[in-house]
């Protein structure tokens, strides 16, 4: 019987560093808690931070080679014999590549594999083939998969317990930060399913994911210099999302946002959509995201500002809903 870890229970040294490896430590620290957790990747070791997994454990270690399909299969039999695989590689390779192997070998039959998928969305200069835009609502269709993605360097500690703690399959969405924790950063908690308010306002509010629950909060400080006031929710899970969290900080709001590093077909726009129209919640509604196209190789902020995913862009979305002259 394994025991539950909680954030907390290790201290990261992953702030000392000037290239911080939040995951790669939690994911170690958890290994040395349990010897049934194991880590496969697919030639991508140092990307996905498993080369610290691999130096303590390499009995444990198991690299497949550009065979992803592979990779997901292996782990499904090592988790019916009683390991707990963590499968490592980037988003667009651990969904699209091989959505058939997940279906039918982690899904299906509830195994206790946990997908870790790097470079969400547009994060990379690798361009189309590299950019995950369609991982979430292609796992958001499978029965039995939880879905989370922690909104920046201070909650992935909590997501990565997260997943380990629950038992089934898992999708962990996961961006590396670039830059360290600050000195006086807060490490944010983590509950399957529970959303999470961090800043309250009067007349929108912006249900936001990843990457883009800072965009959200940068957004909100412009607004509140025009003299609206925005609430930010952090939706770090998006399956199972919890509805009952999206209608009662819809219902009193004018405006409704959602906000993803995604395309806005399928994943958290649509998630949130979904909810309003079936509790019969009528308000003004935007989904900020992908707007069903393909984007190119370059800078994330660039990415960001051109497809409509900025602070900036968000602002005028709520701007623009709410009447105000362009």
């Amino acid at each position: 019987m394994t025991k539950d870890l909680h954030l907390g229970d290790f201290t990261s040294n992953a702030a000392k560093s000037s290239i911080p490896k939040y995951y790669g430590e939690t994911l170690l620290k958890i290994a040395q808690e349990n010897e049934s957790v194991v880590a496969l990747t697919a030639d991508l070791t140092a990307s996905t931070e498993c080369e610290l997994f691999r130096d303590a454990y390499p009995k444990r270690f198991f690299t497949t080679g550009i065979a992803e399909a592979n990779m997901v299969g292996i782990a499904s039999g090592m988790a019916r014999t009683g390991d707990i695989p963590f499968v490592h590689t980037f988003s667009v390779f651990l969904t699209r590549r091989c959505f058939d192997q997940v279906a039918m070998q982690v899904a299906y039959p509830k195994t206790n594999v946990k997908l870790c998928g790097f470079l969400p969305g547009l994060t990379t200069l690798l361009g189309v083939s590299h950019q995950a835009i369609d991982d979430n609502a292609m796992m958001r269709v499978l029965p039995n998969i939880v879905i989370v993605e922690p909104c920046g360097a201070s909650q992935i500690e909590a997501a990565t317990i997260a997943a380990y703690n629950h038992n089934g399959p898992v999708y962990l969405r996961m961006h590396r930060p670039i830059h360290p924790l600050k000195d006086n950063e807060i490490k944010l908690s983590l509950e399957i399913g529970k959303g999470q308010i961090l800043r309250k306002g009067q007349e929108v509010i912006i249900f936001a994911s990843g990457l883009m629950v800072e965009e959200a909060l940068k957004a909100a400080e412009i607004l509140e210099s025009t003299g609206v006031s925005a609430s930010v929710a952090n939706i770090h899970t998006l399956k199972p999302i919890e509805t009952d969290f999206i209608i009662e900080h819809s219902k009193d709001k004018s405006v409704v946002i959602t906000a993803e590093n995604h395309s806005i077909i399928g994943g958290l726009g649509s998630a949130v959509a979904e909810i309003l129209m079936e509790a019969g919640i009528k308000k003004k509604f935007r989904r900020v995201g992908v707007q069903d196209v393909f984007a190119e190789g370059a800078s994330t902020d660039y990415l960001f500002e051109k497809y409509g995913l900025s602070a900036r862009k968000i602002s005028l979305e709520v701007q623009e809903l709410l009447g105000f002259k362009k």
